[in-house]
């Protein structure tokens, strides 16, 4: 039987009593070693304090965005994990319901609460410049510091940027039309800085992995990446550093919402809630390397320096505007591959 709310405070608590809710929640997640982690830390220590078991629907984020639009009529997935920028297609959408107000709301920064209240990160890396500080050093040449530097001639050939349907190859079209008097309502700066850019680009890597090879082989010195990936090849002893631009890094992040559904169990909302609390927070810092978003987190030096962490940092980013982005995402794709990945 499904237990029943006896008060509005019970809803509050973030891990009140143990709730007889529903007996499972399913959750649609990404796979590989955020699966892992989720499996073998976050969902035991959750059922320490709930019964409940648990299902995993794994996928990247489109994956899930699909399976939302499929289950329309009857949803499987009661919790999902999503990519800033499909999260806001979700709510968009009508599939995340809105999110019960909580104690733990109050600890996040800013920057981590969606508009809407339906979806709320969890946690959050940076895109910046990657350079290669060898290369640099060898060449006398200073550590980049800005947007603008992308367009420096002696770079040419020298910089490698992702396709404009990744997250990285978007955010560089969004920030070079800020820093240039546009925005995401207006565009054309961003294209126009891209005709400067362009001759420095060598290559497109479609993938993290592609990005990696390409800076390992030397072919590229300096790119726009995520700090997480950069922090991952430095981990290899390879001599790359992250930088945080001084316009600002953008905020990529991971975003969690409860699914619309008609049983929707009241566990959903606490399970996010758990999440987000500082000794989860930590746990997806050292597991994931995401930075926290709850304030109040505390970090080992080891895992901090890792992760965009703590209100310095966290300063330094800025989100962009997914409902403008979403709703012209196509048309930019196509003229980016017809002027600039021509």
């Amino acid at each position: 039987m499904r237990y029943l709310l006896l008060g509005g405070l019970a809803a509050l608590a973030v891990c009140a009593t143990p709730a007889r809710a529903q007996s499972t929640l399913t959750l649609g997640l990404y796979g590989g070693s955020f699966e892992k982690a989720m499996r073998e830390v976050v969902v035991p220590a959750f059922q320490k304090q709930h019964k409940v078991e648990f299902k995993f629907v794994a996928g990247n984020s489109t994956d899930t965005l699909a399976r939302l639009h499929a289950q329309r009529a009857r949803q499987e997935m009661d919790v999902v994990f999503l990519d800033d920028g499909v999260m806001f297609q979700s709510v968009a959408l009508g599939f995340c319901a809105p999110l019960v107000d909580a104690p733990v709301y109050k600890e996040l920064y800013d920057i981590a609460k969606i508009p809407g209240n339906k979806a709320v990160a969890a946690g959050f890396v940076a895109t910046g410049i990657t350079y290669n500080k060898k290369y640099f050093a060898d060449k006398g040449w200073a550590t980049p510091t800005s947007w603008h530097d992308l367009g420096d001639p002696k770079y040419k050939k020298l910089l490698a940027l992702s396709p404009i349907t990744g997250t990285y190859g978007l955010h560089v079209l969004v920030m070079l039309a800020r820093i240039n008097g546009g925005s995401e309502t207006s565009i054309e700066p961003g294209f126009k800085a891209m005709q400067t850019v362009g001759p420095n680009v060598l290559t497109f890597p479609p993938s993290p992995a592609k990005m990696s090879e390409a800076m390992q082989a030397g072919d590229v010195t300096i790119s726009i990446w995520g700090s997480g990936r950069t922090v991952a090849l430095a981990n290899t002893g390879f001599p790359v550093e992250f930088v945080y631009p001084k316009e600002g890094a953008v905020a990529l992040m991971v975003g969690v919402c409860p699914v619309v559904k008609p049983d929707a169990s009241e566990l959903a909302q606490k399970f996010i809630q758990f999440n987000l609390t500082p000794e989860m927070q930590a746990v997806w810092a050292k597991e994931q390397g995401f930075g926290p978003v709850n304030r109040n987190t505390k970090l080992d030096p080891d895992v901090a320096k890792q992760v965009p962490y703590g209100p310095d940092q966290v300063a330094k980013l800025v989100a962009v505007d997914w409902d403008v982005i979403n709703k012209e995402r196509e048309s930019w794709t196509k003229r980016w591959q017809r002027e600039v990945e021509k």
